[in-house]
């Protein structure tokens, strides 16, 4: 079972981080001592803080009690055929790459590499798919780290954000999209955890999934490295709008879906 990739002092530190506000400001806002703030990061979540900090970040104060308390975490995904998930060790850090393929006719595409491909090359050939492209969701090391391998060992084109190029891959734009069988591939630009944070949208599956790389995690976000603000309204605007029962797969953390993170995600409960 893969764990959340955030907890709760992760969610409240990149809130605060995304805002520009201060332990002390917080404190202040929230009406809690300083001693208080660093309870919480520290991870001892006393559950009047949480409730009193929670607002002020811009936070839902429910769900985040859920998540500091351990009490919720996205229901175990059904097998869907056509979806694959392949977890790998970077550097101490798990990370995912992803292939999704027409069950008919056996095209197949993969979204990041991960630290290593030769699971994902072996799941293929197992399975009799054809890996005719290879995209990029983003260009941070982590997640294109065996790209050389994988593009080596299928021959499939490669494509990434515009906004981050990736020596031999081709740049691409929002609104491109991509023929797999009886599959569309369509793009959203999702940025703000990166320049080009890009999602890639499947349908002619039984269900939508969205790969949506380090945009979006089961219960919180990537940081708002390159801006905050919108990497939350990309999220809210252009994954968080798509059916509630589209499989989300994110680059760290166990998938989930559209619904459940509407309901629980501290960044956008309450807000669609």
């Amino acid at each position: 079972m893969i764990s959340l990739e955030d907890n709760a002092t992760d969610i409240i530190g990149k809130a605060q981080r995304g805002l520009g506000i201060s332990d002390s400001e917080l404190a202040a806002k929230a009406r809690v001592n300083a001693q208080t703030i660093r309870k919480l990061h520290e991870g001892d979540f006393d559950e009047s803080a949480l409730l009193g900090v929670a607002p002020v970040l811009g936070l839902d104060g429910r769900t985040l009690s859920e998540i500091a308390h351990g009490e919720w975490r996205p229901n175990d995904m059904e097998s869907l055929d056509g979806l694959a998930q392949f977890t790998t060790d970077y550097n101490g850090m798990a990370v995912n790459a992803y292939l999704v393929w027409d069950p008919a006719k056996r095209m197949a595409a993969a979204f990041d590499t991960g630290a290593d491909s030769r699971g994902m090359v072996r799941f293929a050939k197992h399975h009799k798919l054809q890996v005719q492209l290879i995209l990029l969701t983003h260009a941070h090391p982590d997640h294109i780290a065996d790209l050389p391998g994988l593009r080596e060992e299928t021959g499939a084109d490669v494509f990434t954000p515009a906004r981050e190029a990736v020596p031999g891959a081709e740049p691409i734009e929002e609104g491109k999209k991509f023929r797999l069988g009886d599959l569309q591939i369509d793009t959203r630009l999702t940025w703000g955890h990166s320049r080009g944070g890009m999602t890639y949208v499947v349908t002619g599956l039984p269900r939508p999934v969205a790969i949506v790389g380090d945009s979006l995690f089961a219960g919180s976000m990537g940081g708002g490295n390159v801006s905050y603000r919108d990497a939350l309204q990309n999220n809210l605007e252009k994954i968080l709008t798509l059916p509630d029962e589209t499989i989300i797969c994110p680059g760290h953390g166990p998938m989930t879906t559209v619904g459940e993170e509407k309901q629980h995600n501290p960044f956008f409960a309450g807000k669609l």
